[in-house]
């Protein structure tokens, strides 16, 4: 986020002062034209950020959750629906990494379009994007683990919250 913000600020500056006179006779590298690449940067990290916290640093408890019939059946039911949904979700995340590494394949011909500038010409769009298939594997065993916890345990009761509704 730090790289990302700082990344904004240059561009902020960069704009406003560009146009002044005195920079652009004095500092030639502070030419806008200079600084395309920011704005390619801001949107590789935010891809990255997205899908990287996603997969690692969000918990399943922080996710949006649609719970009304799971929390109103029996806990033998809600076990179903765990390994049901959950298998379903590994199963169509998993079926989609083929296809999404074929589109890879052609991503790794194209070069960013200002990235090179900054990095030098060895980035290639398949490189911004990759953290989209360790997305999908990631994610399809953090659910192949909650239906193999459920086959093991069951399912967690519900607990209350604050406002004494079930939070699962």
């Amino acid at each position: 986020m730090a790289a990302m913000f700082g990344t904004f600020v240059l561009q902020v500056v960069v704009r406003y002062t560009a146009r002044i006179p005195w920079v652009t006779e004095n500092l030639p590298w502070m030419q806008s034209g200079n600084f395309g690449w920011t704005l390619e940067f801001c949107l590789a990290i935010w891809v990255w950020l997205i899908f990287w916290g996603n997969a690692f640093v969000v918990k399943n408890e922080d996710h949006v959750t649609f719970d009304i019939l799971y929390l109103a059946v029996p806990p033998h039911v809600r076990r179903a629906f765990a390994i049901i949904t959950g298998l379903a979700l590994s199963i169509g995340l998993l079926a989609s990494v083929a296809p999404t590494w074929d589109r890879f394949m052609i991503l790794r011909l194209k070069k960013t379009a200002t990235l090179g500038d900054l990095f030098g010409d060895w980035i290639r769009m398949r490189d911004v994007y990759l953290i989209y298939i360790v997305f999908l594997l990631v994610v399809a065993a953090r659910y192949l683990w909650l239906v193999w916890n459920a086959f093991r345990y069951g399912v967690e009761e519900p607990r209350p919250t604050e406002e004494g509704r079930p939070k699962p």
